[in-house]
């Protein structure tokens, strides 16, 4: 804006200086025309008198070398010859125009100005009785006529520079009285987004801006008061389950010895371990910047987790009889993931694969590191999904299952949506496609360097997204063709 707003400036004093110079400069040529043709008529008007009293040529020529430009030899006079037999023309002093000029200025005896070699020659003429009219001839020379033009022109070019030059500094400056309060504005919005919340403006400038800065500033405290509504409103629904959590607690207790009890006995003190987080974050006022990974620095082995979660939801499928797989958790891999979060995203789809296939379908999951980021895929042997896009848009995925079959009912979008959170906190990204067992695959790219993607003025993702789609098409081809 502020440059815009010089731009403007600049144009619109260049057109008034250049609408006032160029005719002030012609006018300035005129005159200076004007005032040395004025000076030549004067010097030619004083040979006049002489002419008056005699024609003798001495005389005359004493006088046209007493005048300024006859001292110079820019002056002549023509005298026309007498009615006497033997009379004939006088030409006194140095003359410059052709014949013809003359006869013609005789002829109309008007005054009259031509064009000579070197400059301009005025020609007066002057009655002396009844012989034709005497021709008082004033050379000019160029230099005179645009004598001072120069100067002044360069007066009026230095006048229209100050001009430009002042009206863009006084631009510039009410440019920054306007642009500096509007980067203020847009910064603390920027603040605002990365999590900074107790970010205000401060309400200066135009009355504009000021109320924009008094909107932004209302709207932080609204966002600040939602953020706390929404805190209180998780840890009382968390409290909530305290209760049947109890009571299902001791109801598992009593179930006695064997695998299927010490299951669930392990399922609910999970469960309370998941309240309880649900309570703490909630009631704890955390740097948004952290995003879901927590505290920087935190992460994961995800080979470890997706073993241990394996093996808790192993005893279900071997109670479903579903077959499962498990593939490329040999080896340590670290992932900027804090393992709770990954656990809720590894048990949101292992538990849409229990939800939403039939008993008996077979599912896999696959580990593949690929030097800048980890994949992990989650394959079923179900339906498929029949609209992928609706799926992982959050709420939107009841048209089809977030996870396994083919039009699920009653699916909110929420698992995959945890599972997208916890992709995108690193960079990564999540996408539903078919896997090689005929059902659907759910690939989870988990970014290795730790940082959230960033986005352009559309929400989109910028940066090395190009690149990284090819890195990982490229992967997944090679961890498919079992080539890694």
């Amino acid at each position: 804006m502020r440059w815009a707003l010089v731009k403007v400036c600049l144009a619109v004093t260049a057109m008034v200086v250049v609408a006032f110079a160029v005719p002030l400069g012609l006018v300035v040529k005129e005159m200076a025309r004007d005032r040395a043709f004025s000076d030549a008529e004067r010097q030619a008007a004083t040979i006049g008198p002489t002419l008056s009293i005699t024609t003798d040529r001495d005389e005359l020529e004493t006088a046209v070398q007493t005048t300024e430009p006859g001292g110079a030899g820019r002056m002549a006079v023509h005298i026309p010859a007498a009615d006497e037999p033997d009379s004939r023309p006088l030409e006194i002093g140095t003359g410059h125009a052709t014949r013809e000029d003359l006869e013609t200025v005789r002829e109309t005896g008007r005054a009259a100005i031509t064009a000579v070699p070197g400059g301009s020659a005025l020609l007066q003429p002057i009655a002396l009785g009844s012989r034709d009219a005497v021709v008082v001839e004033v050379f000019v020379p160029e230099d005179e006529v645009s004598n001072g033009v120069a100067t002044a022109w360069l007066v009026l070019a230095g006048v229209g520079v100050a001009l430009i030059v002042g009206s863009v500094a006084v631009a510039d400056r009410l440019g920054v009285r306007m642009v500096e309060p509007a980067q203020r504005l847009a910064g603390a919005a920027h603040d605002l987004g990365e999590g900074r919340l107790g970010t205000r403006v401060a309400e200066e400038g135009p009355a504009e801006l000021r109320s924009a800065a008094a909107a932004f500033n209302s709207m932080a405290d609204q966002v600040i008061q939602l953020l706390a509504n929404e805190r209180e409103l998780a840890a009382d629904l968390s409290h909530r389950l305290r209760t049947p959590l109890t009571v299902l607690r001791l109801n598992a207790a009593s179930l006695g010895e064997g695998p299927a009890a010490e299951q669930t006995r392990a399922a609910v003190q999970q469960l309370e371990h998941e309240v309880d987080i649900i309570i703490r974050t909630a009631r704890e006022q955390r740097p948004q910047s952290q995003g879901l990974n927590g505290a920087a620095g935190a992460g994961c082995d995800v080979s470890e987790v997706i073993r241990d979660r394996m093996a808790f939801w192993s005893a279900l499928a071997e109670d479903e009889g579903r077959e499962v797989r498990l593939a490329g958790v040999d080896r340590t891999v670290r992932i900027p993931v804090a393992r709770p979060e990954l656990v809720a995203a590894l048990d949101a789809l292992l538990g849409n694969v229990f939800r939403h296939t039939p008993e008996g379908t077979a599912f896999a999951v696959d580990v593949h590191h690929s030097g800048d980021a980890v994949i992990v895929l989650v394959s079923d042997a179900g339906g498929g999904i029949a609209d992928p896009a609706a799926a992982l848009a959050r709420g939107g995925s009841g048209r089809g299952r977030a996870g396994g079959s083919k039009g699920a009912v009653g699916s909110t979008g929420l698992g995959l949506d945890i599972v997208r959170r916890v992709a995108e906190s690193t960079g990564g990204d999540v996408r539903i496609g078919h896997s090689v067992l005929g059902g659907t695959e759910v690939r989870i790219w988990i970014g290795l360097e730790g940082q959230r993607p960033e986005r352009d003025r559309h929400g989109h993702r910028v940066g090395r997204r190009r690149r990284r789609g090819a890195a990982r098409r490229n992967a997944v081809l090679r961890f498919r063709s079992g080539k890694d």
